[in-house]
């Protein structure tokens, strides 16, 4: 048995040396009448939930080895009438085969995944049919039929208020990438004293949440956050969560960001438009981001504030290293790599597990088209191919990895581009960078912290910043509240302005 055969099975269920029966269970969905005007392309997701409520569309991202199993398909030019019809071909979700589905009684439901922008299950404008109660049984089979009858409504911005603002803006630099319009969304908190003092202005923190945050979640701002505006951008697009960062597959992202959105939200809502008055601050994906954008645009942001960041060094990309392993999926004695852990140090889900839901979610049965975590850093820090689409990284099936790509990924590790550039850098970095991880982030994101910090403590010239660590503290660990976040930033805002 291979390496990866092993992985698979260990990780799906069962034993491919059991002989199993084909089954003939089968679902058809078809689109009810005058629902959709034109023909729809899009991924059909079916999802097996075991209750009717939440239904099972609600939870067709979740994984572990308890998730409900889900099943995924291409289509292309689904109008009424028309019958697609998903069996045991289709590829799905934990378990390894259709053939061996567990035998109950289930929750059937359809999703047809359509918006071009957001890749989210419930994005705006998607399809999907009720829940369908169904007692399924793989060895007697039987077909199931799903109507898709009804569409997520058409994207409404929250409600805005005096302090509350959301706003589409339409980017140039994007809707040119992508060749149609294209917005970018975002949220922005204002000072309580914003109404009342009309000739003040204030300095900006731009927050960015956790993998796939929407700009919607500017209602959970933390009261605290107060003398500043307050920023959220928007973790969803066609690909997954942007980034935020200029990349072959999303387009210019980040200078869309400081050549467009920032100076419009400054002129708008009364910023004060220097570098020393905007800040960045994130976590996990958000952390990433924040230093990948301070970074990159050292001399338009003041500082970032960054916490467990995705992998900042692509030695320790979780715990693959995608320059000397041969493969993803298992390490190079064979052995699962683990894609999660617990506190306690124990794998929670393997690489395989996580990479084979978003096989299920992405176009073409590939995680690079998922719109979920693996697929985003893959068209965020991976080339464009031939067909338009993220080349992968390492196969879908086998998790070998594709060596030819890693060029292009290096641009995007942040440890080498420091290195790489760190003699320019460092002057325009002083005092700008602040680091922290808890030692047992359940996503292995501190090793790379390390390796990122072995250099910099090294650095010439000196690296003045701040690194810290959670001793037994895992994913999303703090060593500042909000409001301490707060003051730093406002603190730099005020000597810098005094000192001019």
């Amino acid at each position: 048995m291979s390496c990866v055969l092993l992985a698979a099975c260990l990780v799906m269920g069962g034993n491919p040396s059991e002989e199993v029966q084909p089954t003939k269970l089968q679902f058809e969905v078809s689109l009810v009448p005058g629902l959709a005007a034109v023909p729809q392309d899009g991924r059909l997701l079916i999802g097996l939930g075991r209750t009717a409520s939440p239904e099972p569309r609600r939870s067709m991202t979740r994984t572990g080895a308890n998730a409900a199993p889900l099943m995924g398909k291409d289509v292309r030019g689904l109008i009424s009438g028309q019958v697609v019809s998903v069996d045991r071909t289709a590829v799905i979700f934990p378990i390894r085969s259709l053939d061996v589905l567990p035998k109950g009684k289930y929750f059937a439901q359809a999703v047809l995944m359509t918006n071009r922008d957001v890749k989210l299950v419930d994005a705006p404008g998607n399809l999907y049919s009720e829940p369908v109660p169904v007692e399924l049984d793989a060895a007697t089979g039987g077909t199931v039929k799903l109507v898709l009858s009804k569409a997520l409504p058409a994207e409404k911005l929250p409600e805005s208020t005096e302090r509350e603002k959301y706003l589409k803006f339409q980017s140039q630099l994007l809707s040119r990438f992508h060749g149609r319009p294209y917005v970018l969304r975002v949220g922005i908190w204002l000072p309580a004293n914003y109404a009342k003092e009309p000739d003040q202005h204030y300095p900006l923190r731009i927050t960015i949440g956790g993998y796939g945050s929407r700009y919607s979640s500017m209602r959970r701002t933390d009261p605290s956050a107060d003398g500043m505006i307050v920023v959220r951008l928007d973790g969803a697009g066609p690909y997954g969560d942007p980034n935020q960062v200029n990349s072959a597959n999303n387009g210019p992202y980040g200078d869309a960001i400081t050549q467009e959105l920032i100076p419009y939200i400054e002129k708008e809502y009364r910023g004060l438009g220097k570098p020393d008055a905007r800040f960045l601050e994130g976590t996990s994906t958000g952390g990433w981001v924040s230093l990948a954008l301070q970074v990159f645009y050292p001399d338009f942001f003041g500082g970032c504030w960054s916490c467990c960041p995705d992998p900042v060094d692509f030695h320790c990309f979780q715990l693959v290293n995608i320059y000397d392993d041969a493969n993803a999926f298992v390490d190079n004695k064979g052995v699962d790599r683990a894609g999660m852990r617990s506190l306690q140090g124990a794998t929670t889900e393997t690489m395989f597990h996580q990479i084979q839901i978003e096989n299920v979610l992405g176009d073409g049965d590939s995680w690079t088209r998922s719109g979920q975590q693996w697929g985003s850093w893959n068209a965020t820090f991976g080339p464009r191919g031939a067909d338009g689409h993220p080349v992968a990284l390492w196969d879908s099936k086998t998790g070998i990895i594709n060596k030819a790509v890693l060029e292009h990924w290096k641009n995007y590790d942040l440890h080498r581009v420091l290195a790489k550039n760190w003699t320019a850098s460092a002057p325009k970095l002083e005092g700008k960078i602040r680091i922290w991880a808890g030692e047992m982030d359940q996503y292995f994101l501190n090793n790379a912290v390390h390796l990122l910090d072995g250099f910099l403590r090294k650095a010439q010239p000196p690296f003045v910043g701040h690194i810290a660590y959670g001793p037994g503290k895992g994913h999303g660990w703090n060593e500042f509240t909000q409001r301490q976040i707060n003051e730093q930033m406002m603190e730099i805002a005020r000597k810098k302005a005094g000192a001019k």
